[in-house]
């Protein structure tokens, strides 16, 4: 009910009242100032941000707001910089008081900080705050996963091999215009033309020839780029391509192993030995079931009955969601202090240790919407497990909204540090529209009763 009494009045402003949401959540953040305290270690470390000088640098309350008006908005950071002079909504939420926009760099400079640890902490803070509210009480929880894909086109050992020689080619050119004396030798004609004919050759042994003649090329490339790293380079532009140079060497020389294994030798490589990007060298290869093969991260979310996001996980390489279950229920009980009555999951994560697990912790219904062999459905009637099954599904509805809503599918943040981080803004931002949603029907309801 604080939320209630402190948005009467700020609702007769004409900027909030044409977007509540926004004037819901500015009001959540000045009845809990913490929230910034927790971001200020990542942004600025441990320094104080002076109140003198020129107020050319955002503070840490504007650089959290900007970032939540951004996912909000599924806006880029240009078209944040553009907000600020283009919608009051905007230049009220961040508190600009009339200063000059700050430029999308700035914020980009900052906001890429934020570490995914530290959005864990705020969605935790968030729904402390709905559990007060009474929104929220983690008496039941269910648990699904889906998949964010990475930025990547579909990998191939064809493709890996050209994209290694385009991007050696495309350094070393800018390597040359630094360094006039330079001289290299263009490998990218000669590649991409085999690079085109192995797509549309069907015959194997024609392939074989065919991935042996790039191969050569690709040797070529690879002692190309050794020979010039060694040698030295004047200026810092020159440094930082020797530098990336240096760091697509090894890449280079993982990716002719893996194709000569699997495309000469007819050896079949493992997925923990494979390599699907050279841009984004974090990917996992995720097979769901009997579905698609995608390239991207598992993510593992757990909900109350407020369809709000209590729990999210971001593991590395592609585990089981046995493996996910526990970890999922102890911090739950760790962050909040509450143990849920009930556990709802889909069968992918059934077991008979996952079972027991809960019952130890004090969770009286462990519902899995599939069981097979000894493990049996724990529930107090036929109802209740029936009831917790149906209510199970509604997490799909909960992905679904996350992943349309929020631009999810792909994640274009580059890096496995910022894929997280990425993953953790959207569901906060999830978080922050159902929050803000049910105290606007909660206000509507009050309205109606007076």
């Amino acid at each position: 009910m604080n939320l209630y009494n402190d948005l009467v009045l700020k609702f007769e402003k004409p900027d909030w009242s044409k977007n509540p949401e926004f004037g819901v959540f500015d009001t959540i953040l000045e009845l809990h100032p913490e929230i910034y305290h927790i971001f200020k270690s990542d942004i600025i470390g441990n320094e104080d941000i002076t109140v003198f000088g020129r107020k050319d640098t955002p503070t840490v309350e504007q650089i959290v707001r900007a970032a939540i008006y951004k996912e909000l908005k599924g806006y880029d950071y240009r078209e944040l910089e553009y907000a600020q002079s283009d919608s009051r909504i905007c230049a009220t939420f961040i508190k600009l008081d009339e200063r000059t926009p700050f430029c999308f760099q700035t914020f980009q400079k900052y906001i890429s900080r934020i570490k995914e640890d530290t959005l864990h902490k705020v969605l935790v803070e968030i729904v402390k705050i709905a559990v007060d509210e009474g929104y929220e009480d983690i008496s039941k929880i269910r648990q699904d996963s889906t998949v964010v894909k990475s930025n990547i086109h579909y990998p191939t050992n064809n493709s890996l091999v050209w994209d290694c020689i385009h991007e050696s080619h495309r350094l070393l050119s800018h390597l040359k215009d630094e360094m006039r004396t330079l001289s290299f030798i263009d490998y990218t004609k000669s590649a991409k033309s085999t690079y085109f004919k192995i797509n549309v050759t069907k015959s194997k042994d024609k392939q074989v020839d065919l991935f042996n003649k790039q191969l050569i090329t690709f040797t070529k490339a690879i002692n190309q780029v050794s020979n010039i790293v060694k040698k030295k380079f004047e200026g810092l532009r020159a440094y930082i391509l020797v530098c990336e140079l240096e760091e697509l060497i090894p890449i280079m020389e993982k990716v002719y192993n893996i194709t000569y294994r699997k495309q000469i030798q007819g050896e079949s490589v493992p997925n923990s030995q494979k390599l699907f990007s050279i841009y984004e060298r974090h990917t996992d290869i995720i097979v769901k079931g009997g579905r698609d093969v995608l390239f991207g991260h598992k993510v593992n979310l757990a909900t109350g009955k407020s369809n709000l996001i209590i729990d999210c996980n971001i593991p590395e390489g592609n585990p089981s969601d046995t493996t996910l279950f526990k970890p999922v229920i102890d911090r739950v009980i760790n962050n909040y202090g509450i143990t849920p009555r009930d556990s709802s999951t889909d069968g992918g994560y059934g077991s008979k240790e996952n079972s027991d697990h809960c019952k130890s912790k004090g969770i009286v219904n462990i519902v899995f919407n599939k069981v097979v062999g000894s493990l049996q459905n724990i529930a107090s009637s036929l109802k209740m497990e029936t009831m917790l099954k149906k209510w199970r599904s509604g997490i799909e509805a909960v992905i679904s909204n996350l992943k349309r809503g929020f631009d999810l599918r792909v994640c274009n943040w580059k890096g496995f540090k910022h894929f997280k981080a990425k993953v953790m803004w959207s569901v906060l931002a999830y978080n922050i529209r159902v929050l803000t949603n049910m105290t606007l029907y909660r206000i509507a309801d009050l309205a109606r009763e007076v």
